[in-house]
């Protein structure tokens, strides 16, 4: 049976800085041991020599190694999820979740919060983008949901990926080994990573049958409604957050997911929220929410069209900002307006994530 889940939403008072974490361990919130997982954003350039998120992993690793009993090692294989790039008003942050003991919490047969976790076989360069990393991240997400409890596919809101992306060295590592890689330089690798594990999610949770290798982020009409995929240089497998509901272990949060079928689609994340558990009026607002809304997980992607309800716009012909930065920015500031709260998790780079143009959304609440 899966543990009860604690989960807090803690902000980053610099790039460098977990006291916030440190602060609900000494408070007895959590236990350091127990830190299960921490998915947040940092204020680098959200690209491939983005280092901030090096400098978060380092910051909060360094608190549960101080204030827990793991060995380093131990600590060192805790997924945390950094996506670096808080463009417009979205404010860094941390969302960590931890396991709490069970004579603690009041068992109960409603849906309650659970995470599970796992790493994937080794992704070689020149799986990236391929059938062959597919196939990886499937086989983790199937140990992640069953490591969760999670039994059936449709108990599964939210699984969030850090992947490797391409570099000159892993290129080269590749062709040295006489393989070729599906791009020959790292531009366009994170959305390819990205990509190609969100379409591993959707056949691992039965969302698609396995594509074609002509189908990777060419067709785009095959999505996952709860993949949130993340890339870097700083690892080589895939690291596999599974979050979803099990019934009978008790705990005070609930998740739940819907989609924005556009930059603008408020309605997404308010679906997302009510598919949580919260009700909600017809026309919500951001104080009928009070203090149950712990934090909305966004993945956003321009719309290819070049086109938003009807209306051009000129982001993807932008050569001064790229097209990441001013999506990340426009879709940050829509769910802001929602939740009420700049600590919004919005990451970019959806391709096969959410509907094209779209991108899936997660919310997590206190039950």
């Amino acid at each position: 049976m899966p543990a009860p889940i604690e989960v807090r939403k803690v902000p980053l008072h610099n790039v460098s800085d977990a006291s916030e974490l440190a602060k609900l361990i000494d408070d007895g919130v959590m236990e350091a041991d127990r830190v299960v997982a921490v998915i947040g954003k940092t204020e680098g350039n959200g690209g491939v020599n983005d280092y901030t998120r090096i400098i978060a992993d380092r910051a909060f690793r360094e608190v549960l190694l101080e204030k827990g009993t793991r060995s380093k090692e131990e600590v060192g294989e805790i997924p945390i999820v950094w996506s670096g790039g808080t463009d417009g008003v979205i404010s860094p942050h941390a969302t960590v979740f931890a396991t709490l003991p069970e004579e603690r919490v009041e068992k109960t047969d409603e849906p309650r919060l659970t995470v599970g976790y796992a790493m994937s076989d080794v992704l070689l360069p020149e799986d990236i983008g391929r059938i062959a990393m597919v196939e990886k991240v499937a086989a983790g997400v199937r140990r992640a949901m069953a490591e969760a409890g999670i039994t059936d596919p449709a108990d599964v809101h939210y699984v969030q990926t850090k992947t490797p992306l391409l570099t000159i060295e892993t290129i080269r590592d590749a062709k040295a080994r006489g393989e070729d890689t599906y791009y020959d330089e790292p531009h366009g690798s994170m959305d390819l990573s990205n990509g190609t594990t969100a379409l591993g999610i959707a056949v691992a949770l039965g969302e698609i049958e396995m594509p074609e290798q002509s189908q990777v982020m060419r067709d785009l009409s095959l999505f996952s409604a709860v993949a949130s995929c993340s890339s870097g240089v700083e690892l080589d497998r895939a690291q596999i957050v599974v979050v979803g509901n099990a019934r009978g272990h008790g705990g005070a949060y609930r998740i739940g997911h819907s989609v924005m079928r556009d930059a603008l689609d408020q309605d997404g994340i308010w679906n997302a929220i009510r598919d949580a558990g919260l009700d909600l009026p017809e026309r919500p607002h951001p104080s009928d929410l009070g203090d149950r809304l712990v934090n909305v997980f966004l993945k956003c992607e321009a719309d290819p069209t070049g086109y938003v309800r009807g209306r051009r716009n000129a982001m993807l012909d932008d050569s001064d900002v790229f097209w990441h930065r001013q999506i990340k920015a426009t879709v940050g500031g829509v769910a802001a307006s929602v939740t009420g709260d700049p600590a919004v998790f919005v990451s970019v780079a959806a391709v096969h994530q959410g509907p094209s143009g779209g991108g899936p959304v997660a919310a997590i609440v206190r039950a």
